[in-house]
């Protein structure tokens, strides 16, 4: 019987099948197999599944202590050349694999009950098996080629999902800026990996870190060109991991259904970024200018995601922005040398921003009933409040998840986070001040959406707000109801249990999985990377941890305290001590760093004045030449026309005239 590793190929393959049958079946038979809901989702989620029973036993043979497994065959050859494909399984690909197949089977649990009422139930459980089936081939990838063919399969089905309600404006214009946004990295990477196997000959990771360091000692390629091929290829993961300045299509990609976002932040496209670093840190390693640059992007964006979340009224919004700084946390990470930091703070953000992703669809679908199928009214927290007494599963997953984020132990949440800074200070004491700083607006943000949401007195059927809301939005009070649901519930009700049995479940790892991280004994290390796990428990001492540990908990409680002195005993007034006495400082955060205005004047209003220009020079120059010559041929055949009479002896006047001008000619210049 063969290893389970051996059969690694079969875990993105499973989806595909899946996708593939429901997808043609959906061209071809499109109105049978639209009956079939319930059919189509028990094969997709079996697929899946199955994928998931066989990662689990990949890593119960990492946890074993097997070795990697390399598989690849020769795709294309021509002379010497020979470009191969396969696939890759080592303890960090099982760790992934493990991870995105167990949150991809509970989002699409979960969307059975989400999507019930949705007309496009079967294409979106396509598009979820599609994008989960592309992200499990990109983690299985044995060289940087083979990961961009997968890494661009994400993205279109990035696209598919975040623009799946496409008759919806928002939602669609998202799905292009998410596309466009990710082509500006994904150029950036293609350029890239051109480039180093122009230099090193090879696609392979090990090969290349070896061969680019050996050519740059040997002199045989300058340092600022090895430089600039890895910052090349780190454009992709900063596109894809929504790294500034190329996050700005995260946030809007929460126009896509709510499972989607879950998927999305959690361990599908952001996950690709990171760990695409870290499966490059041969590469990087060599190069410590590399390394601070990765470190001070995610650092600014940590800095960023967090201060722009402390405004948010839109609960997707607010949670989407607390992703793009946790990604900065593990960037940071990457750039300290501390990849095994980085991915395990991965692992654990997956688990606890998973859970808060369904738990915040679990409160727009029941506030939906309330107020209706308006984005505008059912995802902004001044519309809801008190849902504790209503939603109780879903409050205290909630609470579970923000406390888990927040860094307080011994939540998983504490054990990355503190890793993380701890590898910051030793490496950047700057940068760690930065990350130490946001870990305290993290607590406080994340606690100030679940007091606003959960705690305090219903406002769903406060009518002015609602009206100030649509107002805000440019729509008519009566516009918020879609047809068919004008009769709305009195308050909301909790979820059935396809969106709560998934709360349930992933709250779990949400407070244990960081026990598997301890510095002094990191069971998750000693899998990764059993030599830097080895050291780092040598060299681990109280007197060291207990003070930055300490002060992390410190900041993050401050935080919380402060939250609910703010919102939940309301004896602070953060709108008059704060927006209030510093309004440009509001403004610059409620605006998201003016970024999304930059992009639109330099990029999106200044490529538009460019096609206009473009666009007058075709009409006038280009234009003007194609129509001169036309009306130049137009001219000189009214002219000729009157010589053709139809007389033969016409025609033998005008040879004969011909030949006499000839002869003239010839005798003048002869």
């Amino acid at each position: 019987m063969p290893a389970a590793s051996e059969l690694a190929w079969l875990i993105p393959v499973l989806p595909l099948l899946g996708a593939c049958l429901t997808g043609l079946g959906l061209i071809t038979f499109n109105r049978t197999v639209n009956r079939l809901r319930k059919p189509v989702a028990l094969l997709l989620i079996t697929t899946v599944g199955m994928a998931a029973v066989l990662s689990f036993a990949i890593l119960a043979e990492q946890l074993a202590g097997a070795g990697a497994t390399e598989v690849l065959f020769d795709w294309a050859g021509a002379g010497t050349f020979h470009l191969q494909m396969g696939f890759r399984v080592d303890a960090l690909g099982a760790v992934m694999l493990s991870l995105v197949t167990t949150i991809a089977l509970l989002v699409m649990v979960y969307s059975d009950g989400y999507m019930a009422h949705d007309k496009g139930y079967v294409r979106f459980f396509t598009y979820l098996a599609l994008f989960s089936s592309s992200m499990l081939g990109l983690v299985i990838s044995p060289n940087l080629l083979e990961i961009y063919v997968f890494w661009e399969l994400v993205g279109m089905c990035s696209y598919l999902l975040v623009g799946f309600w496409y008759d919806r404006d928002a939602a669609a214009n998202a799905a292009q800026k998410a596309f466009v946004v990710n082509r500006v990295g994904d150029f950036g990477l293609l350029l890239g990996i051109l480039g180093l196997f122009w230099a090193t000959g090879s696609f392979g990771f090990e090969e290349i870190g070896e061969r680019l360091s050996a050519a740059v000692a040997g002199g045989g390629l300058p340092t600022g060109v090895a430089v600039l091929l890895c910052l090349l290829v780190f454009m992709g993961p900063m596109a894809k991991s929504a790294q500034f300045p190329l996050h700005v299509w995260l946030p809007d990609a929460m126009e896509g259904p709510t499972p989607i976002s879950a998927l999305i932040h959690a361990a599908t496209m952001v996950a690709a970024g990171v760990f695409l670093v870290a499966r490059l840190q041969p590469v990087y390693e060599p190069f410590p200018q590399v390394q601070l640059v990765i470190a001070v992007i995610g650092t600014i964006t940590l800095f960023l995601g967090a201060t722009i979340a402390l405004t948010q009224m839109d609960l997707k919004k607010g949670l989407a922005y607390s992703t793009v700084s946790q990604l900065g946390y593990m960037m940071l990470a990457m750039g300290c040398g501390a990849p095994v930091a980085g991915m395990f703070h991965l692992v654990t953000h997956a688990f606890f921003k998973a859970m808060l992703f369904l738990g915040s669809g679990s409160v727009i679908h029941a506030m939906e009933e309330v107020v209706g199928h308006e984005p505008v009214l059912a995802q902004d927290m001044r519309l809801m409040g008190g849902l504790r007494q209503y939603m109780p599963i879903t409050t205290a997953t909630f609470l579970i998840g923000c406390i888990a984020i927040s860094g307080i132990p011994p939540l998983a949440g504490f054990w990355s986070k503190d890793e993380i800074l701890g590898q910051a200070f030793n490496s950047f004491p700057l940068l760690w001040a930065m990350g130490f700083l946001t870990a305290g607006m993290t607590a406080f943000y994340m606690f100030r959406l679940y007091f606003l949401t959960f705690e305090g007195s219903f406002r769903g059927q406060d009518a002015g707000i609602r009206a100030q809301l649509l107002s805000a939005a440019g729509q008519p009070a009566g516009g918020s109801a879609e047809e068919g649901h004008h009769d709305h519930a009195s308050h909301p009700h909790e979820s059935g249990w396809q969106m709560a049995a998934p709360l349930v479940v992933l709250a779990v790892p949400s407070v244990l999985i960081g026990l598997l991280g301890t510095p002094w004994n990191s069971r998750f290390g000693l899998l990764v990377d059993p030599a830097e796990a080895m050291e780092a428990a040598e060299h681990f001492r109280w007197g060291e941890f207990l003070p930055l540990a300490g002060a992390s908990v410190a900041i993050s409680s401050l935080g919380i305290g402060l939250a609910v002195l703010a919102y939940a005993l309301h004896r602070i007034d953060l709108g008059t001590a704060v927006a209030g006495r510093f309004p440009a400082i509001n403004r610059f955060l409620a605006n998201k760093w003016y970024l999304d205005a930059i992009n639109d004047k330099l990029f999106v209003q200044g490529s538009r004045r460019l096609a206009r220009q473009v666009l007058d020079v075709d009409s006038k120059v280009v234009d003007g030449v194609v129509n001169l010559t036309g009306l130049l041929t137009l001219g000189s055949g009214e002219g000729l026309k009157y010589f053709e009479t139809g007389r033969v002896q016409f025609y033998a006047l005008i040879v004969f005239g011909g030949v006499i001008g000839l002869v003239l000619l010839f005798g003048a210049f002869g």
